[in-house]
């Protein structure tokens, strides 16, 4: 599945979203390193707030609702971009 890049119509955050089945999460000092074993993607979530927020992804209705219940709101538009470039990474997905 591939997803466009923010900005554009790929992300949607109305819509509900996890993190890929074929991802697998190492915890780190700086938050996680995710690895895509499909893709073969190495990427670094540089944050503990990143790293709950994408594993609590599958359990929201949608990417607001989780930003609404773990995020503080002055942080919503930072979070949401994060979650949008994950997406054009394959680590997160559309439920």
């Amino acid at each position: 599945m591939t997803v466009a890049a923010p900005g554009t119509t790929g992300f949607d955050p109305q819509r509900s979203w996890a993190l890929h089945p074929q991802v697998a999460l190492r915890p780190e000092e700086f938050g996680a390193l995710a690895y895509h074993y499909g893709n073969r993607r190495l990427v670094f979530l540089k944050s503990q707030a990143l790293v709950d927020l994408v594993t609590a992804l599958g359990e929201f209705d949608s990417v607001r609702a989780a930003l609404q219940a773990l995020i503080e709101p002055t942080e919503h538009r930072r979070y949401e971009a994060a979650l949008a470039r994950l997406a054009t990474s394959e680590v997160i997905h559309v439920r």
